[in-house]
């Protein structure tokens, strides 16, 4: 038999093409944010792949990503977007390889790693059949986001005193009779004469342990990372399952100072610039004339910006980012819902201004008087900075996760991030406060508020677990479901007479003791939310029929009387009046995951015990 050709190290890339690098195609920069960031897998035609950490990645030509705010939230020193480098170029990309290692031709049915496969260079092909070859339909992790191949030998060999991968000299057989749709229809066989055995059962919490398998604490997206010990019990799951890979990601809305046309302009300066002098700054203007075509601006109000970039930056622990995130992020709301709350008109340089926030031509009284809407700020233009921290896998991401459920997306502490800027529009709506006050006192909603905070809590009390650190309370307060729960309503109205899918409008919520408003915004890479559809929304006179319109939907549910008498509902029962036929959206569009919601605080219940705000 000839020997196989010598291989190339098994690496591949997303973007463009080196000498000793396969190119295995292209995918969309915000898909590297939301769908396929690092250590989430990629199907590539009959291949699948996982995504290298960010240490891997060649970011020569990524732009960087100015967003000072959400930096110092996360402990870094800036951002820059995933790397799109020319194709035409000999330059690198987002590194990628072939995981799971385990394929099974559809002739011949063998079931073993890839490289025993001996295929063709670039293509997944048995050598002995010329079938494309399919990559494991299974994989095994856990929940502190370790992942590695599914143990089909262990898997068929159970129940004998084989204990060793392979000793048994036999070659696994993977065949699909096709006669059901279940797992009972995936066999795995071995030619060592062990029964044939299917793959139901797989999936069980306790399947894994009661073979005395355990986490490897294998963590393949990172390069030459060493194994970590790890306790937990280890789960089955498909390949493509949504539970392979979750992201933790963080956003911030541009706000003055950060959002004016200085700003984007000392974004790529102050990356090159950040640890010079300010007499070496300025002889840089000069030298490189930054400022001809920019007279508006002046050497020391560039100057005045590397200052405010450098306070902010210092103010940030960078040494332990996840204990100071939650801190910052109260502060990043806090400053966005001060803002939102004064004017900001478009100004003579607007083609450069990333935040235009003005009232509406129309009074408001109305609508204070009907519905208690107290202020209306059309949000003509906003950026928003989308930022990958960290991923879990088989369970999502929770406030009161430690460290060690989050996978990290590189090797060592990271000083960047990738992220994604978009641009749109939004209706910003701020609740009369001493209405709000006076209905989020009444029993009946204090009371609907606590069953589900009692929900959440234990929740969050497991997650944590004995790691020792201090459990975060539960949002969810009465003034907390009331906003969700009108944002939702309102975003369901709106898809509907504005025409955006309910996919492309987003919410943002602020609701503390000191805050009670809503954000509703249109943030896509795409033309949809940019077109204008939203602001029309937020005039008072369309908005108050809008109201009237989505409070008359939320009033009755097609799963009614079963939805409003819920003593629970919604995964780990936290909601409770609340469902698809009712007020849940795509998960793309709520900031919590479709849980904390309640509609009986918009509209009340029908025997009159809760009143709605409404």
């Amino acid at each position: 038999m000839t020997p196989p050709p010598p291989r190339m190290r098994g690496r591949g890339r997303i973007s463009a093409p080196l000498h000793t690098a396969r190119r295995l195609g292209e995918i969309r920069r915000a898909q590297l944010i939301t769908t396929y960031g690092v250590g989430a897998m990629i199907a590539v035609e009959n291949e699948s792949f996982l995504v290298r950490g960010i240490d891997s990645w060649d970011i020569t030509e990524a732009p960087f990503v100015l967003e000072p705010r959400l930096a110092a939230q996360l402990g870094v020193k800036g951002f820059r977007l995933p790397p799109a480098p020319d194709p035409s170029r000999a330059t690198d990309g987002v590194r990628a390889f072939r995981f799971p290692t385990m394929y099974s031709c559809p002739n011949c049915r063998a079931l073993q790693p890839f490289r025993l496969f001996n295929s063709p260079a670039g293509k997944a092909e048995c050598s002995s059949c010329q079938e494309d070859l399919v990559p494991s339909r299974f994989v095994m992790a856990c929940a502190h986001g370790h992942l590695e191949d599914f143990p089909y030998w262990k898997w068929v060999h159970r129940g004998t005193q084989r204990t060793t991968t392979g000793s048994c000299g036999g070659e696994l057989r993977f065949r699909a009779d096709g006669s059901t749709a279940s797992l009972r229809a995936v066999l795995i066989s071995c030619s060592c004469g062990a029964d044939e055995v299917s793959m139901e059962g797989s999936f069980r919490r306790q399947a894994l342990k009661d073979l005395g398998i355990g986490c490897s604490g294998r963590r393949p997206w990172l390069k030459n990372a060493p194994a970590e010990d790890c306790q937990e019990l280890p789960r089955t799951l498909q390949r493509g399952s949504s539970s392979v890979w979750f992201p933790v990601m963080h956003s911030a809305l541009s706000i003055p100072p950060w959002s004016e046309g200085l700003t984007k302009l000392v974004a790529p300066l102050y990356e090159k610039l950040r640890e010079r002098s300010s007499e070496f700054v300025r002889e840089y203007l000069e030298v490189e004339k930054i400022l001809v075509h920019h007279p508006e601006y002046s050497p020391d109000q560039v100057l005045d910006l590397f200052e405010q970039l450098r306070a902010v930056e210092n103010a940030a622990d960078t040494s332990r980012p996840d204990q100071a995130a939650e801190g910052w992020r109260d502060r990043l709301y806090r400053d966005e819902y001060s803002s939102l709350r004064v004017p900001h008109p478009e100004r003579h340089d607007a083609i450069d201004q990333e935040f235009v926030c003005e009232p509406p031509e129309e009074s408001v009284h109305s609508l204070t008087a009907s519905h208690g809407i107290e202020q209306v700020m059309l949000v003509k233009r906003l950026r928003e900075v989308r930022a990958l921290q960290a991923f879990t896998r088989v369970e999502e991401p929770s406030p009161a996760d430690t460290p060690v459920r989050r996978a990290p997306i590189t090797t060592g502490k990271p000083t960047w991030l990738p992220a994604i800027e978009v641009s749109g529009e939004g209706v910003f709506l701020r609740i009369d406060g001493e209405r709000l006050r006076t209905w989020e006192a009444q029993p009946g909603p204090v009371a609907r508020a606590r069953r589900i905070r009692a929900n959440h809590e234990k929740l969050l009390r497991e997650r944590a677990g004995a790691s020792g650190n201090p459990v975060p309370p539960s949002p969810a307060t009465p003034r907390y479901l009331l906003l969700h729960a009108l944002a939702h309503v309102l975003i369901n109205e709106w898809s509907l007479d504005g025409g955006y899918p309910s996919a492309s409008i987003r919410e943002r919520l602020y609701a503390d003791d000191d805050m009670a408003g809503i954000l509703i915004y249109t943030a896509t890479s795409d033309s949809a939310g940019s077109l204008g559809g939203i602001v029309a929304q937020g005039e008072p006179s369309r908005l108050d029929r809008t109201l009237r319109a989505a409070l008359r939907r939320a009033a009755w549910c097609s799963n009614d009387p079963l939805c409003m008498e819920s003593e629970a509902s919604g995964a780990d029962s936290l909601n409770l009046a609340a469902c698809h036929a009712c007020v849940l959206l795509p998960e793309t569009s709520c900031e919590n995951n479709n849980i904390l919601l309640d509609r009986a605080t918009l509209v009340g219940t029908p025997d009159g015990l809760v009143p709605g705000f409404f």
